[in-house]
């Protein structure tokens, strides 16, 4: 029986960054078959979705990851945070958080008003918009797997 606080943590930090790629897969996925059907109803109830499933999915997965992370760094003897890994690995989340933070929700807001307000063409435009910026975050969150994995300059 796993009862380490660090086991523990690192389970809830493993778990925590399925919810971020995993849920950013299925929207991504979502978004792009939205697109090609291209029926202004689907996109309007798509990015109407972003609306809940940002704040209760999207949000809380990175913070997760990221107190959890830093739980498990101090928890640790073996890791300290002037690792190179780390060093990377929270400079890949400061990237895929700025583009969630600051290009997801900015475009996935610019899509719902454009299509409330009729104009299909905008709402699509800031859909693709949304989509692109989704796969730089799947992205990201590869190239930071990959360094949780094998944690180069260790």
């Amino acid at each position: 029986m796993t009862d380490s606080l660090y086991d523990w943590l690192l389970f809830l930090h493993i778990v925590a960054a399925m919810l971020w790629v995993g849920g950013t897969l299925v929207l991504a996925a979502l978004a792009t078959r939205v697109l090609r059907e291209g029926e202004p109803g689907a996109i309007a109830r798509f990015v109407g979705s972003l609306r809940i499933v940002g704040p209760l999915v999207m949000a809380p997965a990175p913070a997760l990851v990221i107190g959890l992370g830093i739980w498990l760094v101090a928890e640790s003897a073996a890791w300290d945070f002037g690792q190179r890994w780390i060093d990377v690995a929270f400079g890949l989340f400061g990237a895929a958080f700025l583009v969630g933070a600051l290009h997801q929700s900015r475009t996935a807001i610019a899509a719902e008003r454009a299509s409330t307000a009729g104009d299909h063409s905008q709402a699509t435009r800031q859909l693709r918009r949304w989509a692109f910026g989704a796969l730089a975050i799947l992205l990201i969150l590869v190239a930071a797997t990959w360094d949780m994995v094998f944690k180069p300059g260790l």
